[in-house]
């Protein structure tokens, strides 16, 4: 049951992409198309996950983990909240940072040598040094934008006393975001990886809950499937 446990956070996390991709055609935000990107990424880091488990390790499949799931993730869902709270100016500038650091880590991750002997599951092990030491910064930098991020809107809005309902989806968007991290960490030093599986799994419900819990959310929606919810919903 475990093995296809990142199957399902790979077409969770995939619906929750496209979902805030139909947000971002509606109202042209920059920081909905970056954490659909990141969005996207998840899915797409789970469903190597999934692959690994069913048909076991390979070559590419594991440079495509390690990179978009061990690396880039946690960096660009923390980006859309940058671009949501900070000047636009600020955000363009370290979006170019992280470009640039993506591209290196992706330059890095497909050139280096790596023996997948050492491993039997999914773990950063097989991946020389320089680039393991990389992993934290772009997930310290990720994980603390979007749980901060998310913890400060939920501050302002209690403070306020406006839109109670904000306050309970920033604090479940904070704990769904903490809970990958939690077991990116885990993996990173036990090198077992049901706990990431779980966690990525729990994570990616939560957040998604907490997107959802923004009431006035549904207005946003354009498709058929999604307006036909909302008038059963308001019924």
């Amino acid at each position: 049951m475990i093995s296809y446990i990142p199957m399902l956070s790979s077409i969770v996390s995939l619906l929750f992409a496209i979902t805030v991709l139909d947000q971002y055609f509606a109202r042209r935000k920059p920081y909905q198309l970056i954490w659909a990107i990141g969005l996207f990424m998840y899915s797409l880091s789970t469903a190597t996950e999934f692959w690994t488990n069913m048909w076991g390790l390979d070559d590419i499949i594991y440079r495509l983990w390690y990179l978009i799931g061990a690396i880039l993730v946690a960096a660009y869902l923390g980006m859309g909240t940058v671009y949501l709270l900070v000047k636009r100016r600020t955000a363009n500038i370290v979006m170019a940072v992280l470009l640039i650091a993506s591209v290196y880590a992706g330059i890095r991750v497909f050139t280096a040598d790596i023996d997948l002997g050492v491993i039997s599951s999914l773990s950063g092990k097989a991946m020389p040094t320089d680039i393991r030491l990389m992993t934290p910064l772009f997930n310290t930098f990720g994980t603390v934008a979007l749980v901060g991020g998310a913890i400060y809107s939920a501050v302002i809005f209690w403070r306020k006393r406006i839109l109670p309902h904000r306050v309970t989806s920033n604090i479940l968007i904070a704990v769904g975001a903490i809970l990958p991290a939690l077991g990116g960490t885990h993996i990173r030093f036990a090198g077992e990886p049901t706990m990431l599986y779980v966690s990525e799994f729990l994570g990616i419900i939560i957040i998604f809950i907490g997107f959802l819990r923004s009431r006035e959310v549904f207005g946003l929606y354009r498709f058929p499937l999604i307006h036909g919810f909302k008038k059963v919903t308001e019924g």
